[in-house]
Parts: structure tokens; C-alpha cells; sequence
């Protein structure tokens, strides 16, 4: 059965896009720690992201990279940290979270900011024009 993910891929799950390429896919992250809490994915479903091949793990980094200066740049923050976490979507990924303390990329906090739809869309489109793919 495909993965979450995998449905976003093949559009079968609406997701809020940010950036896309052949290989990779990038989007707002739909239970966000912070405003712009984004998801970066190779579209091909691995599980695992050390099992991913040399060359697809390069470049998930280097657009996740791009993705991340596009984070930066449209929402205040002091940076966009990296967290692996892998366990909860058996599809390889990283977040990308826009903070100013690190508690703030703090997957336990008893709160999250909760977005309209409209918002998303908002956040997702002020991140995709800063974009330099």
C-alpha cells in the first residue's frame, strides 16, 4: 500500500506545494510546529532515509537546501533548522522548521499553531515565490 506521501505524489492527497521536481517534492507540513514547518521527500517511496542511493540522498539535501532559503525568506525567523525523525510516514523525509528557539522544533510541545486552509495556502504561496529552484 502506498504511503501518505506516495498519495501526495500521485495526486490522489491534496497537499499546500511549495517546490517540485522531478525527484523531489516539497510541502507544508498539514500539523506544523511553526508557521512554514515544511516537508521535503524523494517522490520514489523509500522507506528508510539512509537507504536511500548516494546520489538521491545528495540531492534531497540540496533541495531541501533551496526549499530551506525559500523558508527563510518569507517567514521571520533566526533559522530553518533540519530534524530526521523517519518513524512516523515509512516514506524517507525531513522537516524544515522555521525557529527562533530551539524549543521550538520541540515535537512534544502541548500546543501547535493550527492555520485555515486559506492561511496555508497563504504561507505555501509567500514560500513558493521566494523559490529559486
Amino acid at each position: 500500500m502506498p504511503s501518505i506521501f506516495t498519495r501526495i505524489v500521485n495526486g490522489e492527497i491534496p497537499a499546500y506545494k511549495i517546490a517540485e521536481t522531478e525527484e523531489y517534492l516539497a510541502f507544508l507540513d498539514i500539523r506544523p510546529l511553526m508557521k512554514g514547518h515544511t516537508l521535503v521527500i524523494p517522490k520514489q517511496e523509500i522507506d528508510y532515509l539512509f537507504d536511500l542511493p548516494d546520489d538521491l540522498l545528495a540531492g534531497l539535501m540540496v533541495f531541501a537546501k533551496k526549499v530551506a532559503h525559500a523558508i527563510k525568506a518569507a517567514v521571520p525567523c533566526k533559522r530553518v533548522g533540519v530534524v530526521v525523525v523517519g518513524d512516523e510516514v515509512p516514506h524517507a523525509h525531513v522537516h524544515l522548521i522555521p525557529f527562533n528557539h530551539v524549543e521550538d522544533m520541540m515535537f512534544t510541545k502541548p500546543t501547535r499553531p493550527n492555520f485555515t486552509p486559506e492561511e496555508m495556502e497563504e504561507i505555501a504561496a509567500s514560500i513558493r515565490a521566494r523559490y529559486k529552484g
